[in-house]
């Protein structure tokens, strides 16, 4: 017989800071639930079944032989996400590459790793095809209502995917539904309590890559005004991995405008700065390529 792994519950319970009480609300007494994670005393099947539903688990999570554990994919996704944000692509594809989408059980988290690999697909140049059949599996089935973040971020993989095709009357259509719904968030700001750092990433997540198209196409006052407020969200909800980013764009939207010379001498500084603390090499490759070209430029 199996041995269940309590250690894997108790964690998963952790990380979702639940407390017994909240969890085992409308299911069982808290008795039942102390029982089961300090002396082993397993409740009822349906009980435990509840239980695990709302940590986000399946019952088979908790046995030693697993091999679909949730927790460890819950890790794992949220691994990859921090890497792809940091344009560590070979990470993202070694990470994702451990993982069999047909054999995860929770929405949540197919629906992360869908919309992972077609964004690094799309920031990577893969086919069209690939890219879009990955986005389709959120917004054609998993989140067919439109009712998540996750949709907005199949839009800005899309939107992503077109510009690089150069077929901006498409990349547009997709980018004007994540500007609307960034206005939308800036008026009614409404994060997940469960997950709020993953919320304020993705949200950081289109403000960037939306910031970064309008600068593509020349209008900078808009891809500014996303950027100040890509760095004020990073401030706020200490969410540095797109810090880097957003200061080099910000140098790189300074110098198309012509800003004075010791203005963008601060913004070279603080994007190095950040981009050390924060471990983003790409970033101090760009800035140096960046700035050697604008030295030669303003001799």
């Amino acid at each position: 017989m199996k041995e269940i792994n309590i250690d894997v519950f108790i964690k998963r319970r952790k990380q979702l800071k639940l407390s017994q009480v909240k969890l085992c609300e409308g299911i069982c007494t808290q008795a039942t639930l102390s029982k089961f994670e300090n002396n082993g005393r397993v409740p009822s099947l349906s009980i435990l079944n509840k239980l695990c539903v709302r940590l986000g688990l399946i019952v088979d999570d908790l046995y030693q032989s697993s091999t679909a554990n949730t927790s460890r994919l819950h890790d794992l996704l949220d691994t990859a996400e921090k890497k792809l944000m940091m344009e560590d692509y070979q990470e993202v594809i070694k990470l994702l590459g451990e993982i069999d989408p047909e054999k995860i059980e929770f929405a949540p988290l197919k629906t992360q790793f869908y919309y992972l690999r077609g964004l690094l697909n799309a920031l990577t140049n893969q086919q069209p095809v690939d890219v879009l059949f990955d986005f389709s599996q959120i917004l054609d089935d998993l989140d067919d209502e439109h009712s998540t973040i996750f949709t907005q971020l199949a839009y800005v993989g899309s939107g992503i995917m077109y510009s690089r095709k150069k077929q901006y009357d498409k990349a547009d259509f997709y980018f004007d539904k994540i500007c609307q719904f960034i206005e939308e968030y800036r008026q009614n700001s409404n994060p997940d309590e469960e997950d709020k750092d993953n919320y304020y990433l993705r949200i950081l997540t289109l403000i960037f890559f939306t910031a970064e198209y309008h600068a593509q196409k020349d209008n900078f006052r808009d891809s500014d005004n996303l950027v100040k407020l890509g760095i004020k969200l990073c401030s706020e909800y200490h969410v540095t991995y797109y810090l880097p980013r957003l200061k080099l764009l910000e140098t790189q939207n300074a110098i198309s405008e012509s800003k004075p010379r010791d203005l963008i001498a601060q913004l070279m500084s603080e994007t190095l700065a950040f981009g050390r603390i924060n471990n983003n090499q790409v970033v101090e490759v760009r800035l140096a390529a960046i700035k050697k070209k604008f030295e030669n430029e303003n001799k």
